[in-house]
């Protein structure tokens, strides 16, 4: 059974894309999706933690849904947005 969510992609653009998720039940994984384990180098020191997918899911399933438009360039370099706040976190508006 498939257990689908939808999230954000961002490779090679950004897009709303469907995916898979761990079964959440699962008695290997307990839902992560996967396993951690701790790899030494050839004198058996620490080296690095790898991680290996478990059989419940497949993390490469995916289906593209929608492309996500792109902000023109010159909304890209603009701060549009003020902070009522400040910089210093305080509001110089009054309150009412």
């Amino acid at each position: 059974m498939t257990r689908l969510r939808i999230q954000v992609a961002h490779w090679p653009r950004r897009a709303l894309v469907l995916t898979d998720t761990p079964r959440p039940d699962c008695r290997d994984c307990e839902g992560i999706g996967g396993f951690e384990y701790d790899y030494g180098d050839h004198n058996g020191e620490y080296a690095d933690t790898d991680w290996g997918p478990c059989g419940c899911w497949n993390e490469n399933r995916r289906w593209p849904l929608l492309p996500l438009p792109r902000r023109p360039r010159w909304l890209r370099r603009r701060h549009t947005v003020r902070d009522p706040w400040g910089p210093d976190g305080y509001s110089d508006e009054p309150p009412f």
